[in-house]
């Protein structure tokens, strides 16, 4: 498999050499964080003076001995070198029963720079303050950007890459398949085998049909207002028992999985935030073709989800908006930055425009308002809102 170095988050890794934290590597499964791994070891040995690495990817049988902790703390501190900077490397490193010992205490020993990678079930951002009595650096991965599409395929027709790229996503991992029926087969397997089964094991689920009736459920329902009592009631109509804490819970361990992204919603008159109803978006579009098919595609919904994972690869927070009963799409903010957002397919009629600038035109604050849609034009303004493309859009920062 052909592979790019995916600078964004190999220039995170290296601004934090040196820096004592535990740098942990977190996102879905098969999102690349083995290969960042290795990436960054590669640019270790060629940039770094007196270095030293110590690597165990448990990925590979020749590390199978030291999935005991006591043996894995032996060999790291077997291989270390004084005088040397060393760089401690471990890959999936939940598959080491009572990980977290050795980790907590090489960190203690003070001499070693610290960098892991594990499963999206067992290596959760709610867990590592617990799992690591020192401090953690937690980068987040995500599956291929638009940009890092365009980089892998070496597109020269813009838009025809964003054709492809809406249906076939940024789970690079399949890209080595031939035919679209087998790409959506990897993404499926990855999903259901990996995701899933993590989560079940991690938490002893026994009632399989309840996480799967959910799961499918919220794939169903991206980008629309949601609540664990409307999926709640949805189910018990279908003969399903189950509870509203359940639900909640299970939900949970599908957003800390780092399956789905919750978005939360915000009154822009009130200035609160909102707990009724939230939005979930998949950590990749293609996974809810893959999983439910291709029939009755609603593109104005997919787009909507790649641009609310494109905004938290750039490192905005995110929240809908409501004001006056009507609904905007993202809040996006970062520091002092803060940018309305709508999304839309096709935005060529009149009727269709108004509807998406109305909620926009009612904010009094001077903060950027943008349509993102479908549009194949350059940037254009309507009543001071900036109407962008969205392929050109995801293709520039």
């Amino acid at each position: 498999m052909k592979l790019i170095k995916r600078e964004i988050y190999l220039n995170k890794l290296i601004s934090v050499i040196g820096i004592p934290d535990i740098k942990v590597i977190t996102g879905i499964r098969r999102s690349g964080k083995s290969k960042l791994l290795e990436s960054f070891k590669e640019y270790i040995i060629n940039n770094v003076e007196a270095y030293n690495i110590i690597h165990i990817n448990f990925n590979l049988p020749k590390f199978e001995n030291l999935k005991e902790y006591h043996k894995l703390y032996e060999y790291i501190s077997e291989n270390y070198l004084k005088g040397k900077h060393n760089f401690v490397l471990v890959d999936e490193v939940q598959m080491c029963k009572g990980f977290e010992k050795v980790i907590n205490g090489i960190h203690a020993e003070e001499k070693y720079d610290i960098y892991i990678t594990g499963s999206n079930a067992f290596l959760l951002s709610s867990d590592l303050a617990t799992l690591f009595t020192g401090r953690t650096f937690e980068i987040e991965i995500y599956p291929f950007s638009f940009k890092e599409y365009l980089k892998y395929y070496k597109y020269k027709d813009i838009q025809e890459a964003f054709d492809n790229y809406t249906k076939e996503g940024g789970m690079s991992g399949s890209y080595i398949y031939k035919t679209q029926e087998d790409k959506y087969k990897y993404i499926k397997d990855v999903f259901n085998t990996l995701i899933l089964r993590d989560i079940r094991q991690k938490y002893n689920i026994r009632n399989v049909d309840i996480l799967n009736n959910l799961t499918n459920f919220l794939i169903d329902n991206i980008s629309n207002l949601t609540s664990s009592n409307n999926i709640t009631n949805y189910l018990n109509s279908n003969k399903i028992e189950v509870t509203d804490k359940t639900i909640k819970k299970y939900i949970d361990y599908l957003c800390n999985s780092f399956a789905f992204y919750k978005i939360k919603r915000y009154d822009i008159r009130g200035k609160k935030y909102l707990s009724t109803q939230d939005k979930y978006y998949l950590a990749d579009h293609s996974i809810k073709y893959a999983t439910l098919g291709t029939t009755n595609v609603d593109y104005g919904r997919t787009y909507e989800n790649i641009v609310a994972i494109e905004l938290l690869r750039r490192g905005y927070e995110l929240y809908v908006g409501t004001l006056y009963k009507k609904e905007i799409d993202f809040i996006a903010q970062k520091r002092n930055e803060k940018i309305y957002i709508q999304v839309a397919d096709n935005i060529d009629y009149e009727e269709t425009l108004k509807r998406e600038t109305e909620p926009l035109l009612q904010i009094k604050d001077a903060y950027p308002k943008i349509i993102i849609a479908r549009t194949r034009h350059d940037d254009y303004t309507y009543e001071g809102i900036v109407i962008k493309d969205i392929a050109k859009w995801l293709a520039n920062n």
